[in-house]
């Protein structure tokens, strides 16, 4: 991960088997990550069943809230690319009952790769 972008908080991508393997105790048989993004200690997870934040908390960052977000819950999404001067893209999305998140990628991410990863599970494309 860039420093700078680390710094700037914004998430790139990281290796999907080793969150997969960090992250077995919470995932379901046969469950798998496709994907997965690092804002500083903070994680984007893209699973075959759902898409998993993972928000770690406090100084030595022991504490941390997953939100588990079923696919079928999410009822919009969007993506920013990024411009000539505003380097990060953004990612936003909406989950029934009105929750809604939005996460900043660093130029090394293709949001489009995400925002494709992200609406074959929304709209079940195999």
């Amino acid at each position: 991960m860039s420093l700078l972008n680390a710094l700037m908080g914004n998430a790139n991508a990281v290796d999907a088997a080793s969150v997969q393997a960090d992250f077995a105790h919470v995932l379901i048989a046969g469950e798998r990550v496709e994907h997965a993004y690092k804002l500083v200690r903070d994680l984007i997870v893209f699973t075959n069943e759902r898409l998993i934040l993972v928000d770690k908390q406090g100084v030595t960052g022991k504490k941390i809230e997953l939100h588990s977000i079923p696919y079928s819950k999410i009822t919009h999404f969007s993506v920013e690319t990024a411009g000539t001067l505003d380097l990060d893209s953004e990612l936003k999305v909406a989950v029934s009952g009105g929750a809604h998140f939005s996460k900043t990628f660093g130029r090394g991410v293709d949001i489009n790769d995400v925002q494709r990863v992200l609406a074959t599970y929304v709209l079940k494309v195999s």
